[in-house]
């Protein structure tokens, strides 16, 4: 079985609700990073050296590649990633290689088998 690594980045109040839709869509469960940082295009302002932008969670998704794209686009759409600049990003991964996945891989089989 092959897997792909959907990485997002996404303001900490839409965390839960992505981690929902994402497994509605087949996601089997996520990594969950607290207080990320980063920067856009646009460098956000700072009071006395205090950023004042939102804090950011980084999520981290080891899917099966037949539902990656799915769940992508998942992602984009309850984040609404395209719709503002600044909610938010996420991109997959090629994945080489992967263990401790072997109680995932029955229910990935079925779930695939369903979408062949």
């Amino acid at each position: 079985m092959r897997f792909k690594m959907i990485i997002a980045l996404v303001c900490d109040d839409k965390t839960d609700p992505l981690l929902e839709a994402a497994r509605e869509a087949g996601a089997t469960g996520a990594t969950i990073i607290n207080n990320a940082r980063g920067q856009g295009m646009h460098i956000t302002k700072t009071f006395f050296g205090l950023s004042l932008d939102m804090q950011r969670d980084l999520l981290i998704f080891l899917v099966e590649e037949h539902l990656a794209r799915s769940i992508l686009e998942t992602l984009c759409r309850v984040g609404g990633f395209d719709d503002k600049p600044g909610t938010g990003i996420a991109f997959q991964l090629d994945v080489e290689d992967a263990v401790g996945v072997t109680h995932q891989v029955l229910k990935l089989t079925e779930d695939v088998e369903e979408l062949l």
